[in-house]
């Protein structure tokens, strides 16, 4: 699943309108590899699905 962020910028951490590859999704949080380069979880509320793979593939 593909993402987009909808909040503000916060440098190494995200950016505003960037796209972001959801590596899982737990407990309705999505992991995500950010821009410090590591992975961590965010709330989904903070953004905007762009391409959900599994409806792609259907």
């Amino acid at each position: 699943m593909r993402v987009r962020y909808k909040g503000k910028t916060d440098f190494l951490v995200l950016t505003h309108n960037h796209i972001y590859d959801v590596i899982s999704v737990e407990r309705d949080w999505y992991r995500i590899k950010d821009d410090s380069g590591e992975d961590y979880l965010y709330p989904r509320e903070m953004f905007d699905v762009v391409s959900d793979k599994s409806k792609d593939c259907a």
